[in-house]
């Protein structure tokens, strides 16, 4: 590994992860083409730490909603305890109802965990991935032909958020984007724009966290090769800093009803691909 495929994969993991494009799609294309299929078997440290940099973007660009977030998570079990849960409320506060559609929208993928292995195995088949581009394509292309929906944190409803979730879960599969689906989905459910991204990205917190978790487990499992920590540091750095201008670009894009521009590069990619690997095989 050198310093320059650290900070290409950085950048990668940073424009991909939240760009409506499939990061794993493409971090998958880009290791079989290029020869960089072993980075995830020998050196699983290293893709933890992409991931973490991701993470660390989106608390810093969410940092005000995460920390109301936790305050009402507290507030609300104190009220349990205190025995004033039960009495009505005018209005329950955003934030609250925020940690209670997330918590729900996690819950599908649960559903996952038995099957991880299997959705983790198609990564290896390429025509998998590029028909799955393809088909983020086409789900990015119609997205933006829905009307303009009006629910926010105040209004969404359980249900939504459980669409979301289950969305969400088939955006584990690699070259389904997570973000393109779950922002489309929560769209569909009549979510305002800028409110389907927002809980899209906030949503992805403890699924990433977890996953991040379960990873570095058998990452430090299979062996950690000390002389990589630089390059792990620049990686995660760089996708760190990406990722966080890669939230920006999609909160100003979708609010401008330009979500589905991505449609074009998930279908130039995935037919490139999917050409190139008969090809070369």
């Amino acid at each position: 590994m050198t310093y320059l495929s650290s900070v290409l994969m950085g950048v990668l993991q940073g424009i991909t992860e939240f760009l409506p494009v499939s990061s794993s799609g493409h971090l998958a294309l880009f290791q079989h083409f290029f020869g960089m299929e072993d980075i995830e078997s020998k050196q699983m440290f290293f893709s933890v730490m992409l991931h973490f940099g991701t993470l660390i973007s989106i608390f810093i660009y969410y940092w005000h909603d995460i920390v109301d977030m936790i305050r009402e998570f507290f507030r609300a079990i104190g009220d349990l305890f205190s025995r004033r849960g039960g009495r009505q409320q005018v209005q329950t506060p955003p934030a609250r109802r925020l940690v209670l559609l997330i918590i729900v929208a996690t819950l599908p993928l649960f559903v996952i965990l038995p099957v991880k292995d299997v959705v983790e195995s198609a990564t290896g088949n390429v025509t998998f991935v590029s028909l799955a581009l393809l088909a983020t394509g086409f789900l990015l292309f119609f997205s933006d032909r829905l009307a303009k929906g009006r629910k926010t944190a105040k209004t969404a409803t359980l249900v939504d958020a459980l669409a979301v979730g289950c969305a969400q879960a088939v955006g584990t599969l690699p070259g389904i984007s997570r973000s393109g689906i779950t922002i489309s989905t929560g769209m569909l459910r009549g979510y305002d724009r800028s409110f389907a991204v927002r809980f899209s990205f906030l949503m992805s917190l403890p699924a990433v966290l977890g996953a991040t978790i379960l990873e570095l487990k058998d990452a430090l499992e299979a062996g950690l090769d000390p002389a990589i920590l630089p390059h792990c540091l620049v990686g995660m750095g760089i996708a760190a800093v990406v990722g966080y201008f890669a939230i920006r670009l999609v909160n100003l894009l979708a609010s401008k009803g330009k979500f589905g521009a991505f449609a074009y590069y998930c279908w130039a990619v995935g037919a490139v691909s999917l050409v190139a690997g008969f090809v070369v095989g």
